[in-house]
């Protein structure tokens, strides 16, 4: 069941034991490959929710898993979910360690839609542009291809967006069509 607010909590935790032991992107790192195996095994995933299986098996898939991929702080703080039995928080928990790690670090996260995949020289421009405007200096793109947008892109940030696509464009027109605004003008 999620619980945000635990995930919160222990994120937290982590966090601030990993800034305060100097490994902060170490165990930045070790989260993100955890949160990859969350959401690509979904075998993993049902281990850890599941109270068939006890602790002691439990400890030896994560420690069979991780062993010489993350650091020993992360391996320690799985061995804690596992015996306080928050294992199957495991996914809400990276997630809210990667938020919070982002907010520490004071960096955004822009999402880049596009009809096809851009070059390198496109999305350089981008970054500039939005760096230029003062509100983002560290910035972590997220790009999507969606060819329904025909062209253009759509980029969103927060709670602000631009939508500067072709299928907008046109659905504005039709909306505008729909709705007759022309009509008085020709007469």
């Amino acid at each position: 069941m999620p619980n945000p607010r635990l995930a919160a909590r222990y994120a937290k935790a982590l966090l601030d034991f990993s800034i305060e032991q100097g490994m902060l992107e170490e165990i930045f790192t070790d989260m993100k490959w955890l949160d990859g195996i969350c959401k690509s095994n979904r075998d993993f995933t049902n281990l850890l929710r599941s109270p068939i299986i006890r602790e002691q098996a439990k400890i030896n898939v994560i420690n069979a898993i991780t062993t010489g991929r993350v650091n020993a702080i992360s391996r320690t703080f799985l061995g804690l979910l596992i015996t306080k039995n928050r294992e199957a928080n495991l996914d809400e928990i990276t997630h809210a360690f990667a938020a919070q790690y982002r907010e520490h670090k004071n960096i955004k996260i822009v999402k880049l839609t596009t009809a096809i995949p851009v070059g390198d020289g496109v999305k350089k421009a981008i970054l500039n542009k939005l760096k230029e405007s003062g509100d983002f200096q560290n910035i972590e793109l997220e790009e999507k291809v969606n060819p329904g947008l025909i062209g253009g892109f759509v980029l969103e940030t927060g709670d602000k967006m631009i939508d500067a696509s072709v299928a907008y464009d046109l659905k504005a027109i039709s909306t505008q069509f729909k709705n007759n605004d022309f009509i008085y003008r020709v007469r």
